[in-house]
């Protein structure tokens, strides 16, 4: 930041341009107050984030009078918290905060207290703090100083520049485990607020007007974006609660219909066939008379049968012969359980490949390896786990059946067989602690870029007429 020569002498008009470039405001129009101390910005939804060693302050602004369509999203350290009375003797306490005013290719710090300027016509007081003392006011001119547009607000650009801006994130989750942790550790060092919020805890307010979700008595505040960590148990209702999120127009990492749709290991296989992804050899029936007819479709001994809600390798069962495959069906039948019958690779030998798929892209890949004795190669139940290069064909089915489900953050299993990968399954809450500690990648900072990426203000159209 460049301080303006002291022995420049500058002349305000009553209004001017100015930008406040590290708030995301490159054009505003203001007024020159002398009679007021600290400067005043247009400010709304203001709410207050971080610890209270640090407390910081997240608002928003609508730069551009009459335009309530075009909004910038603010955040800010907070300096002080004041009284301030307005011109009508209304007594307010406003929080401060400091940032660059730009005025003509010179910049320098000012003070800004935040307040809801809706009624006023200008967005922006400038008070005597932030004159300088070589600024001279001629009270009977205006814009002095170099004339800007609001047209910068309407450009590709806008969207490029803008700063970086703290982020209110949900961390759907009931489980204090490693991914949780990391999730929250990862955004605060990101200068963000994470708020793990435990989904069987939320309730709804569901309704055409104002939909709301609540939490321990009280309405969630605005979330930039939800990360669920949904578990196996209670899908249903975690979808539920999604998808009121989404009502809502919070954005979230991955959607009720992804998530609904990858737990259902049915649903699951039927959407990768109809992608063309290749899979094992699956067959599903609801009748016991056909249960020599299920076998025959998928194959010989020894085969798979598959729980469709199991989870971690949980209700997963080798039959080494077609009568274990018989028993095991029929056991599966007594409790009434819903169960897939796969084709064994055997050439795979245990192991097997995870792709983590994150905005599109595989970031990291991992061989797990199932303990002695054991065909499944799941981490919770004692594989291990290391570091591997995966092929093209191996990359670019893991993204196919990411888009499938329409995830963005996706753990795609796949076997390597002699006739090309096979996708086992698509997890759409994958663990970090594996995959992090096999290839030391930073997972859940690369997830964060995804969602800031994602989320930040995208540049608003012209309006006809405008």
């Amino acid at each position: 930041m460049s301080e303006t020569p002291e022995t420049q002498t500058l002349q305000f008009g009553w209004e001017e341009w100015i930008g406040l470039p590290a708030l995301g405001v490159p054009a505003l129009r203001a007024k020159v107050d002398t009679g007021a101390r600290t400067s005043a910005l247009h400010a709304f939804d203001i709410e207050t984030f971080g610890p209270a060693s640090k407390p910081k302050v997240r608002f928003t602004v609508h730069p551009i009078p009459g335009r309530d369509d075009l909004v910038i999203a603010c955040s800010a350290p907070i300096i002080d918290r004041r009284d301030v009375t307005s011109s009508n003797g209304e007594k307010e306490s406003r929080f401060v905060i400091e940032t660059a005013l730009e005025v003509g290719g010179d910049t320098w710090p000012i003070e800004i207290t935040l307040t809801n300027r809706g009624t006023m016509a200008s967005r922006m007081l400038l008070g005597r703090q932030a004159l300088k003392d070589h600024i001279s006011i001629v009270a009977t001119d205006r814009f002095l100083q170099p004339e800007m547009s609001y047209d910068v607000y309407h450009t590709a650009k806008m969207r490029q520049s803008a700063p970086d801006r703290a982020l209110r994130i949900a961390v759907l989750s009931r489980e204090d485990n490693y991914s949780t942790r990391r999730l929250v550790q990862e955004g605060e060092e990101r200068g963000h607020t994470v708020e793990v919020i435990d989904t069987t805890r939320c309730y709804m307010a569901i309704n055409a007007m104002a939909p709301e979700v609540h939490y321990d008595g009280k309405r969630l505040p605005r979330f930039d974006a939800v990360i669920p960590r949904i578990g196996a148990s209670i899908t249903p209702y975690g979808a539920a609660i999604i998808r009121q999120f989404e009502t809502i127009g919070t954005w979230c990492v991955n959607g009720s219909v992804g998530l609904t749709a990858s737990r259902d290991k049915l649903h699951a296989h039927q959407i990768m066939a109809r992608a063309k992804i290749g899979m094992p050899n699956t067959a599903f029936a609801a009748s016991p008379r056909d249960t020599g007819n299920l076998i025959g479709l998928v194959g010989t001994a020894p085969l798979i049968v598959k729980l469709l809600e199991s989870t971690q390798g949980k209700g997963v069962v080798l039959a080494e012969t077609k009568k274990a495959a018989e028993s095991v069906i029929d056991a599966f039948r007594g409790l009434k359980a819903n169960f897939l019958v796969q084709d064994f690779v055997k050439e795979a030998a245990g192991e097997d490949i995870r792709c983590l798929v994150i905005g599109g892209k595989v970031v990291a890949s991992m061989k797990r390896t199932g303990a002695e004795g054991d065909f499944r190669s799941n981490l919770h139940r004692g594989g291990s786990a290391t570091s591997v290069r995966i092929t093209k064909v191996e990359r670019d089915t893991a993204l196919r059946a990411a888009k499938a489900f329409n995830l963005n953050l996706a753990g795609v299993d796949l076997l390597r067989s002699e006739t090309g990968p096979k996708v086992l399954e698509v997890n759409s809450s994958p663990g970090f602690e594996g995959i992090e500690g096999s290839t030391c990648k930073n997972i859940a900072g690369l997830l964060y870029e995804t969602i800031e990426a994602r989320v930040r203000p995208a540049p608003i159209r012209r309006r006809k007429g405008d």
